[in-house]
């Protein structure tokens, strides 16, 4: 019995079907909307096909994250127990110390993660806050990960300070769509988030943005989210598609939750638009079963945040994490 391969198929397809894996810029609302309105198994074999000549569909990326400096934000993000406009159980705390930081690094990289990502709750950092932040990251470097920083936004100086000490990546995230955006949040602009972007990029710094889904979006806002990251001059090159985690004491706590199909269907779209970026299953998978994290891989998920904590918000324990993986026959990506 002949194997027919993966190109000979999509090479052969019939008229219709979308020819993927080639790395665009020009997406358009109506193509991004057509993926979305896929039947499942085709869209997964898209993903899955577009997957595979980019990445080993078997390893996955692991990052930990770690809230270096906790609450008293004085941004209103609706989604955010961090956020000083909104009551919740969570006590705000200093910036951490260096070697506090550091150990938590080396804890992680012991554990498996490659990639060490570390936020802080400001609106923009204040360029004496840097001092300990880039000590932070060159440590992290001295160790053989990858560091990753998310701080708000960043002037170009400040930018130029983290390339220095040698950042790989920084995290700005435009969240949701430019239309549902102003439902969400009202002391950052849109354009705010991508001059942020605009100014990382400009320092030489990698990118990762994403944003957050089930968040009382429709479709057509998860069509835009996905349209502005895949029609950004470079695609980021991690994506985070986080499924909101509710908080109670926030505006969006107690809403309708995401339909777990349509979250994979968004994964599935991100990894369609932007073929060469790292697409991260982000924050919510406390609440997902296997088998729903199995399907975001199978969709071209090939990024995971790593240990007991999402800044703020649970995450899966690591052994259920390395478990799963194992049942899968799938490893971690080594750095």
């Amino acid at each position: 019995m002949s194997v027919v391969s993966i190109d000979s198929f999509v090479s052969n397809a019939p008229s219709g079907f979308a020819q993927p894996g080639a790395v665009r810029h020009d997406w358009s609302r109506d193509e991004i909307r057509a993926l979305f309105a896929l039947p499942f198994p085709e869209l997964i074999f898209q993903a899955q096909t577009v997957h595979r000549r980019n990445f080993d569909p078997t390893q996955v990326q692991i990052s930990t994250l770690l809230s270096i400096k906790t609450g008293g934000c004085p941004e209103d993000c609706a989604y955010c127990p961090q956020s000083s406009a909104y009551e919740t159980e969570l006590k705000a705390s200093k910036l951490m110390d260096v070697d506090t930081v550091l150990a938590e690094a080396a804890a992680a990289k012991a554990a498996g993660a490659s990639r060490f990502c570390m936020g802080a709750a400001w609106r923009s950092p204040k360029d004496r806050d840097l001092d300990a932040v880039c000590a932070m990251v060159e440590g992290v470097k001295a160790m053989g990960l990858e560091s990753c920083v998310t701080l708000g936004m960043l002037t170009p100086p400040q930018a130029g300070r983290l390339k220095d000490a040698g950042l790989d990546y920084y995290n700005h995230n435009l969240d949701t769509s430019p239309e549902f955006y102003g439902e969400i949040i009202s002391t950052r602009t849109y354009q705010d988030r991508l001059d942020t972007l605009e100014t990382v990029r400009d320092a030489g710094i990698n990118v990762c943005c994403g944003g957050i889904v089930g968040m009382g979006e429709g479709l057509e806002d998860r069509v835009g989210m996905v349209h502005a990251l895949a029609t950004l001059p470079s695609h980021p090159e991690s994506v985070p598609i986080n499924m909101l985690v509710q908080v109670e004491g926030t505006p969006l706590a107690g809403g309708q939750g995401l339909d777990r199909l349509d979250f994979v269907r968004t994964i599935a779209v991100a990894r369609i638009c932007m073929p060469e970026s790292m697409v991260r299953l982000s924050a919510g998978r406390e609440d997902m079963t296997d088998e729903t994290q199995a399907l975001c891989l199978l969709a071209g998920a090939n990024s995971i945040f790593y240990g007991p904590k999402l800044l703020t918000t649970p995450n899966p324990a690591q052994d259920r994490d390395m478990a799963l993986l194992e049942r899968l026959g799938m490893s971690p990506m080594a750095l």
